[in-house]
């Protein structure tokens, strides 16, 4: 490797992208689907039932008996199936002038009867979870049975935020510019079930307003990080995004501020007005980086392999983000990569590169740990 070569974490923009997403039960289930079979992103691909929640029946004290006494004065034995309210113990006494009784908290199945803690624990209905393909696609692997591989070429848009979980629908774009505010009076009935993409911000008014209409996700530059907390109802921490109940899903492709949309990547939105995507609003900014994404399904695409190749580091050339201050969230082109360590304000001795903003034209030095690459 020369000296000069750095790696960076990547955000990719590109039209041409080999795509691969690994579709896993959490339990060993039901496969749907074969090798080679084509698939739409809403198609049920694996199933599989969830052990469901156990809660515990004190019958030893609701029923004024002794432990060891309890499995003489339950109605049911485990394994047998109880409805919820239903009689599961009695006892009588002094007669059958005192008679108490126990009743089944939920639906479910008796576990286990204690003749210990006299307690009895009732488990509820299994827990449904059914895994869609998330991508309009080929499976090209299946794994026992448990996951699936969807494959497909497409066009792939990541960003740098988002919230909310997996969503697909057709692409309505919204603003005509990377640069155009994202307001509510761009909203309408007919973005029901649609990824909405804008351009520079989003207000929070809009973002409702896409909720409201039932969007599947809103694609946009930036949010200031107030109307982020408030659409979510509480402060976004730093642990990974995606489980979010919204209903819409949203992707930052730039960040928070008034920030405009990279132009390559709106263009890259615009220029499929109306058709299928995918988007997961995803975020991890830890080791095992997750990337907030949007992709769109090229059908019968052909390219070569070299085209779809994953970029792998930091060159001149390279088209870059700044990710910390004083220039956070600039575009820059890399001009050039010293060999050497140079001494940055913090005196600490690091490598550099020295990047031309692509705003302004200012040729500005930087820690190469600073940069995240934009491939494409």
């Amino acid at each position: 490797m020369r000296a000069t070569h750095g790696y960076t974490p990547g955000l990719r923009v590109t039209e041409r992208a080999l795509v691969r997403r690994v579709r896993r039960l959490p339990l060993p289930g039901r496969i749907h689907v074969q090798v080679g079979d084509q698939v739409t992103a809403e198609q049920l691909v694996a199933a599989t039932e969830l052990p469901g929640n156990v809660v515990n029946v004190n019958v030893a004290h609701e029923l004024s008996v002794a432990p060891e006494d309890v499995p003489g004065v339950m109605l049911f034995g485990e394994g047998d199936r109880v409805e919820v309210r239903q009689i599961i113990a009695e006892s009588r006494a002094f007669w059958g002038l005192f008679h108490s009784i126990a009743r089944a908290p939920i639906s479910g199945a008796i576990e286990t009867v204690s003749e210990i803690t006299g307690q009895v624990l009732v488990r509820g209905e299994p827990i449904s979870v059914e895994i869609d393909a998330y991508l309009d696609g080929t499976v090209v692997e299946v794994q026992g049975t448990e996951t699936v591989v969807i494959e497909t070429r497409a066009a792939l848009a990541q960003g740098i935020l988002g919230v909310g979980g997996e969503a697909h629908g057709t692409i309505k774009v919204l603003c005509g510019g990377p640069d155009e505010l994202c307001h509510e009076d761009l909203i309408a009935d007919q973005c029901a079930g649609c990824i909405l993409v804008g351009g520079g911000r989003v207000t929070l008014e809009a973002l409702r307003a896409a909720a409201d209409a039932g969007a599947a996700a809103v694609v946009t530059g930036a949010i200031d990080d107030v109307d982020l907390d408030e659409f979510l109802g509480y402060e976004l921490g730093v642990a990974i995004t995606g489980q979010e109940d919204l209903g819409t899903s949203l992707v930052l492709t730039e960040g928070f501020g008034d920030t405009p949309m990279r132009a390559r990547t709106f263009e890259l939105l615009a220029a499929r007005d109306g058709r299928r995507a995918s988007v997961n609003g995803a975020t991890q900014i830890r080791a095992g980086v997750i990337r907030p994404e949007v992709i769109v399904p090229e059908p019968g695409a052909a390219w070569d392999a070299d085209v779809e190749a994953e970029a792998a580091g930091l060159d001149v050339g390279s088209d870059v983000r700044l990710i910390r201050p004083p220039w956070f969230g600039r575009l820059a082109q890399v001009v050039e990569l010293p060999e050497r360590l140079e001494t940055i304000p913090t005196e600490a001795q690091v490598r550099v590169a020295r990047v031309r903003l692509e705003d302004t034209g200012e040729v500005v030095t930087v820690p190469r740990a600073n940069l995240e690459t934009i491939e494409q």
